[in-house]
């Protein structure tokens, strides 16, 4: 075991674990932060999507240990107080949820990708999307919440 210092949606978090402990099960069993989702576990659907310094990565193959003291872990709980982030009420006005399973990482896909180009074409979308499943199938749906929110001007906050 070993005590490791996490900061996580701008809060400190001490956890004690043991090395090559995933973060999926840290954010999960350990601070109860349970939007981050476990589907595959080999990084192939993306449900389990935060952001490491804005960087979108699969929470479920990155180790605690692999973590730098100082990086900002941002999980779907950290994007905003009350739900209300412009790509959160477009997934919601384009009706992108169905299961909802995978929601929180293709949430914060999106995120990064209009961060990242705030203007993106359909084609864009698609390729930076690709990779963050969905079981019930509604790409088109997603695809739609992106292009709203890039019409919405998202912060980059």
């Amino acid at each position: 075991m070993a005590t490791y210092t996490l900061d996580i949606n701008n809060i400190k978090h001490e956890v004690d674990v043991s090395e090559g402990t995933s973060l999926l099960w840290v954010l999960r069993e350990h601070l109860g932060l349970t939007g981050t989702k476990y589907g595959c576990g080999i990084a192939q659907c993306g449900s389990c999507t935060i952001h490491v310094d804005d960087t979108p990565m699969k929470a479920c193959i990155l180790q605690v240990d692999t973590v730098a003291e100082g990086q900002k872990i941002k999980t779907i709980e950290g994007l905003s107080d009350d739900g209300d982030h412009p790509v959160q009420k477009a997934w919601i006005e384009a009706q992108a949820p169905q299961c909802g399973y995978c929601q929180s990482g293709q949430i914060m896909q999106a995120v990064a990708l209009l961060k990242e180009n705030p203007n993106p074409t359909r084609e864009e979308i698609k390729t930076y999307m690709n990779g963050i499943l969905c079981r019930c199938g509604t790409y088109l749906r997603i695809l739609e919440a992106i292009e709203l929110a890039a019409g919405a001007k998202i912060p980059t906050n």
